[in-house]
């Protein structure tokens, strides 16, 4: 199942100890403490796997290396090892101590999250004319800890929308490599699927039902992954006795949950043609066009009307 969102804690290295030390080597008297090495830094970096984010689920904490103490013959401490923590692209990142979002766009988007600490100096750096002979030495400091909500936003070309059961997965089967489970009931898609078809990516969002954008069911789950789509296709099925009121139902959510998904490019689909005369399908096509006329009418079993929806697909996404 995909992990869209999970919280975790990391903590970037402490640096290393500073040391007091003399060389006692006869004519090479002096302070040779070394310096502490740096804290290791925590990095998140992007990766197109969309379920990187299932790796956290049991494994909430994350800790780069420690610095090294310095040693006796004035070398610094070798430097504690960086970790690169992996995110889906379209991840948010809310830091949940600074209050700081960081959107991540961008496959391999690689971002310093949490900076290790600095070593501490040994005595060899606190020598001088005055104070040959220097007992004092720091130690290292603590590196960054920061709490992450970590928020997987799908980025797809266009999402594919509505009341569940309506061919949204079937339809997606069709036209890409994807092998999304379907069944003749409801909510048989629990989690949003992607597909990719002739270079655009198309987004199954799971169906949402009324007072979705309240929390009720997992409309909030499903709401959050519209948001990034380019243009929405707006899936009704022929059987409903209310197309307008299925419509409308979905309309209502999305603005509830962000107005601004309201002003999204957008078509409807018709599904299921195959079980209504030509006569029927008009009259139902004829009736909505009131309230959309950009409308295409499909059934999964006619070659033709895929053909015709691919090509609106790519229209739609500007290709």
């Amino acid at each position: 199942m995909l992990t869209d969102e999970v919280k975790i804690t990391i903590h970037a290295g402490r640096g290393g100890d500073g040391v007091v030390a003399f060389n006692k080597a006869m004519m090479s008297l002096g302070p040779t403490g070394g310096t502490g090495g740096r804290g290791g830094n925590v990095f998140f970096k992007t990766v197109s796997n969309m379920s990187a984010l299932n790796k956290y689920k049991n494994k909430p904490d994350h800790h780069a290396g420690n610095g090294k103490n310095g040693k006796s013959d004035n070398s610094d401490g070798h430097s504690g090892g960086d970790i690169i923590l992996t995110v889906p692209i379209g991840s948010v990142l809310h830091n949940l101590n600074t209050g700081e979002d960081i959107d991540m766009l961008e496959v391999d988007q690689t971002i310093l999250a949490a900076e290790g600490g600095f070593g501490g100096r040994g005595n060899f750096c606190f020598r001088s004319p005055s104070n040959t002979s220097p007992q004092e030495c720091e130690e290292g400091n603590p590196g960054e800890k920061f709490d992450f909500l970590i928020e997987l936003r799908l980025i797809a070309d266009i999402g594919l929308i509505g009341l569940p059961n309506i061919g949204k997965s079937s339809l997606l089967n069709e036209l890409t490599k994807a092998d999304v489970k379907v069944a003749n009931y409801e909510f048989t898609t629990l989690e949003p699927n992607l597909g990719a078809m002739d270079g655009i990516i198309l987004a199954d969002i799971p169906g949402l039902i009324e007072g979705a954008a309240s929390g009720r069911g997992l409309g909030i789950k499903f709401l959050k992954h519209i948001r990034r789509t380019k243009a929405l296709a707006h899936f009704i099925s022929l059987e409903s006795e209310d197309p307008q009121k299925d419509y409308e139902i979905i309309r209502k959510e999305l603005g509830d949950y962000d107005p601004e998904m309201l002003a999204k490019k957008e078509i409807i689909v018709f599904t299921k043609s195959d079980l209504f005369t030509p006569k029927e399908i008009a009259k139902k096509v004829t009736d909505f066009s009131k309230i959309n006329k950009d409308i295409e009418v499909i059934s999964i079993h006619d070659w033709d009307s895929l053909q015709n929806i691919k090509a609106k697909f790519l229209a739609l996404a500007g290709k």
